[in-house]
């Protein structure tokens, strides 16, 4: 995996990623940091890439269990430390799967393997955080 940032300019913080598979991303920093409020910081897109990644995960593995799901979202709230390094010390993980007669046991179990075996996002960030998680479903 390769990925290549470039800071912008002079005029601010803002930095554009170019990822290995051809992709770009752009961060900036608050305006107290020296930035232009243009773009979500890095730490915001470490949190959204974690949650990216459970929630590819949770969706393939009801999939592949043949259920019923039709939608599927999670909300992370991420607390970090006061003190430089900044890393995040509790990250809250919370499910809420969408579809037709999906089975509560087959979602908790979901949830689990992304957490305990598949996402390398989260289970990387469980190294210097707690993390843990709640589900809901809504039938649809």
């Amino acid at each position: 995996m390769e990925c290549n940032v470039q800071w912008l300019g002079m005029s601010g913080m803002a930095f554009v990623a170019r990822t290995g598979s051809g992709h770009i991303a752009v961060m900036d920093g608050a305006p107290e940091g020296g930035g232009n409020n243009l773009a979500p910081r890095p730490m915001e897109l470490i949190l959204a890439g974690t949650g990216g990644c459970t929630a590819y995960d949770v969706v393939l593995i009801l999939k592949k269990s043949r259920q019923e799901v039709s939608g599927c979202e999670v909300d992370l709230k991420a607390e970090r430390a006061e003190k430089d390094p900044k890393v995040f010390t509790k990250i809250h993980f919370h499910f809420t799967v969408h579809g037709k007669g999906l089975k509560a046991d087959a979602v908790e179990r979901a949830i689990r393997l992304s957490a305990e075996k598949y996402c390398s996002a989260s289970i990387m960030l469980g190294k210097s955080a707690e993390i843990t998680h709640g589900w809901e479903i809504v039938e649809r």
